[in-house]
C-alpha cells in the first residue's frame, strides 16, 4: 500500500502539555468530566469543550459525535483553541481480530481509513491519493502507557494493533473477515483515524483507545446500553491511571 506510516513523538519523551480527552458519546466522557477540577466549559461548532485538572494534568474533555467529520473537527479545535500537546481517544468499536473478545481493549498501533477508496484512479483501497501518507502511526510512548494502564484496569485483556474507521457501522461476517484481511485491521470504529490523520497533520502525538462492544458481525452478548456503561467506567480509570504515569 502506498503511504509509509508516520511514527509520531519521541519515545523517551512523556513531558505533554496539555491533554485533549475525546469521547464519541455522552456516556463515554460523563464520567472523566466529573472527575475535573477547576472546570471551565466552552462551546465551539455546537461541541462542549470542557476544560480542568484531572489526576495532576491540564486536560480538556470532549464528546466528538460520531463520524469521521465530527472526530476531525473536534482535534482541530482541541489543537487550535486549547493548544492540545497530546490527544486521547476512548470508546468503544467492533472486534476484527477472531482471538479478541468481547471487553478486551485494544491500543492503536497506527490508523486507517477503510472506506477511502478511489480505486478508479489507480490508488489502492484504503489510501488517500495525493497524500504522501495514508497509515497514521500513535506515539509510541502514548502506546506503552495505555498499555501498561490497560493492564493495571484489565490485566491479561490489552492488545495493540492497527485500527480501522469507516463511516459505516460493520455488522456483516464476510465483511470483518474482508477487512482483517485486506487492510490488517484489529478493530474497526468510525473516528479513530480521522484523529490520527488530523494530529499527524498538526504534528501532535495520540493514541485510541478501544474496548470491544461486539465481533462487528451484530452479534454481543450484553446490549449496547449495557456495554457502553461498563466501557466507560473502564475507560475512566484507565485514563486515570495514564495521566497519573504522565
Amino acid at each position: 500500500m502506498k503511504g509509509a506510516a508516520v511514527v509520531l513523538g519521541n519515545p523517551g519523551e512523556s513531558a505533554y502539555g496539555v491533554i485533549g480527552i475525546i469521547g464519541a458519546m455522552e456516556e463515554e466522557v460523563r464520567l472523566l468530566a466529573a472527575k475535573l477540577v477547576h472546570l471551565e466549559v466552552i462551546q465551539l461548532a455546537g461541541i462542549e469543550f470542557m476544560k480542568g485538572s484531572f489526576a495532576g494534568r491540564q486536560v480538556v474533555v470532549c464528546k466528538s459525535g460520531v463520524g469521521k467529520v465530527n472526530a476531525a473537527v473536534t482535534v482541530q479545535l482541541l489543537v487550535t483553541a486549547y493548544g492540545a500537546e497530546a490527544v486521547l481517544f476512548t470508546g468503544v468499536a467492533g472486534a476484527l481480530d477472531p482471538e479478541l473478545a468481547v471487553g478486551d481493549l485494544v491500543v492503536s498501533l497506527d490508523c486507517l481509513q477503510h472506506d477511502m477508496d478511489a480505486s478508479p484512479l489507480g490508488f489502492a483501497r484504503g489510501v488517500i491519493p495525493f497524500q504522501e501518507h495514508s497509515v497514521f502511526a500513535a506515539d509510541p510512548e502514548l502506546v506503552r502507557l495505555a498499555v501498561e494502564s490497560g493492564e493495571a484496569v484489565l490485566p491479561g485483556r490489552v492488545r495493540t494493533g492497527r485500527v480501522l474507521s469507516g463511516d459505516r457501522f460493520i455488522a456483516d461476517k464476510a465483511e470483518v473477515a474482508a477487512l482483517r484481511r485486506d487492510f490488517g485491521g484489529m478493530c474497526v470504529e468510525m473516528e479513530g483515524a480521522a484523529v490520527a490523520q488530523v494530529c499527524g497533520m498538526n504534528g501532535v502525538p495520540f493514541v485510541i483507545i478501544r474496548s470491544m462492544s461486539d465481533k462487528a458481525d451484530g452479534s454481543a452478548p450484553v446490549s449496547f446500553a449495557e456495554f457502553t456503561a461498563l466501557a466507560a467506567r473502564r475507560s475512566c480509570e484507565l485514563v486515570e491511571h495514564l495521566l497519573g504515569r504522565l
